[in-house]
């Protein structure tokens, strides 16, 4: 049974940086693509961006491009999301997951094509 583990929430002004990771244990991430959500009090949960399994390829949401960065070490069984330029509404606990299929072509960014979830980790970011 794969565990997710986030850590490197935080509390941080607007315009500050952090640097979230995803650990695994008891399985491999290498062979799947990770995606990065969010959810906000009193919203969705929603699809902040994803890596390849290989890490060659990434995809964010436009409300966080060019701010945030996705990366992995597989050696590691861990993927990262650096985020900088923080604003107030990037507030939320964000959740690492990794994908249902192994060894998937393209990024997917629906819930459902995640299967394992981590705990998540509080990102409050004050203006």
């Amino acid at each position: 049974q794969v565990q997710l583990v986030e850590s490197g929430g935080g509390l941080v002004q607007a315009g500050g940086s952090l640097r979230l990771s995803c650990a695994a244990s008891g399985g491999t991430l290498r062979r799947y693509a990770m995606g990065w959500f969010r959810q906000a009090p009193g919203k969705e949960r929603e699809f902040v961006g994803a890596i390849s399994w290989g890490g060659g390829n990434t995809y964010y949401v436009d409300s966080v491009k060019g701010r945030f960065t996705i990366s992995r070490d597989n050696a590691k069984n861990t993927v990262y999301l650096q985020m900088n330029s923080l604003k107030p509404e990037d507030t939320a606990v964000y959740y690492c997951a990794r994908d249902t299929k192994s060894f998937r072509t393209s990024l997917a960014v629906t819930n459902i094509s995640y299967d394992y979830w981590g705990q998540g980790t509080q990102v409050t970011v004050s203006s």
